[in-house]
């Protein structure tokens, strides 16, 4: 017989958006990697692994769970029609609002997962476990202001750098201000211009209608492309700032890949979706950078395992 948590398994990774999930833990990675210079102990990488998993998987949830009624209120009014190549529509998008798993299995599974977390962060270091709390209470506060301002993209910038900041903590009890300071401005920017403002340019027209305060509802389609340009431009910017002023040697490969990966994950899209404002664009701009951090991060890998003696 099989188990209800097999049978609703696909459901519980729509929940958690398990395909975005797995590519953001390639931040934590690649913020370990590039922070130390070189490959942290090995009973480290594994529990950072986890940990970065098991906390991506509940805030995501997280987010369902939270914006349940508003999700509700969304798909009430017909809501928009996901495009069939929206990274985020690799599942159903938000299975507890459409009444396909219901409200309690998704807050065991959220638990479940923060638990995994919380614990794994509280062994990396204590200071991870009282970031992953602060991004839970960030996740909750972005969800919570939906219809209250605009300015809720500079808390999910928060709730996004937070697995990358962790990361520095889990390998440096102790980082260096200014660096840690560029670290959380590059992710910032990234989340941003490559993934809050294009996940809301699919439901402007819906957010509008409902009353939701994002960018661009608030600002029109011109201006937020405008805003997500320099947005990507900063993040390429702020990689290459940190990358030059860390204490150890970054390599030009290392360096250079990045500008690479950047042009093409983020800035030709970003410009592109700038000049013509396309919904085609959108997802492609959204789904390009969510590769960003893994990409930069086989870089480095590439250059760590087969460039360097």
């Amino acid at each position: 017989m099989v188990s209800p948590l097999v049978r609703n398994l696909r459901l519980f990774m729509a929940v958690s958006r398990t395909s975005h999930s797995i590519l953001d833990v390639a931040t934590p990675a690649l913020t370990a990697l590039v922070w130390l210079g070189n490959f942290p102990p090995p009973s480290t990488m594994v529990l950072g692994l986890i940990t970065a998993l098991a906390g991506y998987t509940a805030v995501y949830a997280l987010n369902d769970l939270v914006d349940y009624e508003v999700d509700k209120e969304r798909l009430n009014k017909g809501g928009p029609l996901d495009p069939a190549d929206y990274l985020d529509t690799v599942y159903v998008r938000h299975p507890v609002a459409r009444g396909l798993l219901t409200f309690r299995k998704g807050f065991l599974w959220a638990c479940f997962w923060a638990s995994v977390a919380l614990i794994g962060a509280y062994l990396l270091n204590p200071i991870c476990a009282l970031i992953f709390l602060f991004a839970i209470l960030m996740e909750t506060a972005y969800c919570r202001m939906a219809k209250v301002s605009h300015l809720r993209i500079i808390v999910s910038g928060f709730v996004k750098t937070s697995g990358p900041v962790a990361a520095v903590f889990a390998v440096d009890p102790n980082p260096q201000p200014l660096l840690l300071s560029i670290l959380f401005l590059w992710f910032f920017f990234w989340e941003v211009g490559g993934q809050n403002i294009p996940a809301d340019w699919f439901d402007v027209d819906e957010d509008r209608q409902l009353g939701f305060r994002t960018i661009p509802a608030r600002f029109g389609l011109e201006t937020a492309g405008r805003i997500i340009l320099v947005s990507i431009i900063a993040t390429l910017a702020l990689n290459i700032l940190l990358f030059v002023l860390l204490p150890h040697r970054v390599s030009f490969f290392s360096i250079g890949g990045g500008l690479v990966a950047g042009f093409y994950l983020l800035l030709l899209p970003a410009y592109n979706l700038y000049k013509a404002r396309q919904p085609v664009l959108v997802s492609r701009l959204f789904n390009r950078a969510s590769f960003y951090p893994l990409a930069l991060l086989a870089v480095i890998l590439f250059d760590r395992l087969f460039l360097r003696t």
